[in-house]
């Protein structure tokens, strides 16, 4: 749960421009939002989480990591299965240097799979 945080405050900045409107759509108090959102969402309420991914579009998951399935995710799915063998591997090629780049992690490319 705890990529979950960052995932749902982009989403409130995003979507509601603000903590107070997305709280008032949500039924909550804004005193809890902001404390989920300082704290982690991990100490809040599973129920509320609930409510707020609902709210905002984030898909959970077991197992997995939590995704903002919102318009762009669904065209970039659409589109990815479209690909060809080629075109995925192209497409997953930028993703592991952008995920890389992003995260600061190494980029370790296991040329035995075609990376």
């Amino acid at each position: 749960m705890e990529g979950l945080t960052p995932i749902i405050k982009n989403n409130i900045k995003t979507k509601y421009k603000s903590v107070r409107r997305f709280s008032e759509e949500l039924g909550v108090p804004q005193s809890t939002v902001v404390s989920a959102l300082k704290k982690g969402v991990s100490g809040t309420a599973f129920d509320t989480v609930c409510k707020m991914c609902n709210l905002l579009d984030i898909k959970l998951v077991e197992g997995m990591y939590p995704v903002s399935f919102d318009d762009e995710m669904k065209d970039i799915i659409e589109k990815s299965a479209a690909l060809d063998e080629m075109g995925k591997h192209a497409v997953h090629s930028v993703l592991l240097m952008e995920y890389a780049r992003c995260t600061g992690t190494k980029l370790e490319l296991d040329f035995s799979k075609g990376e």
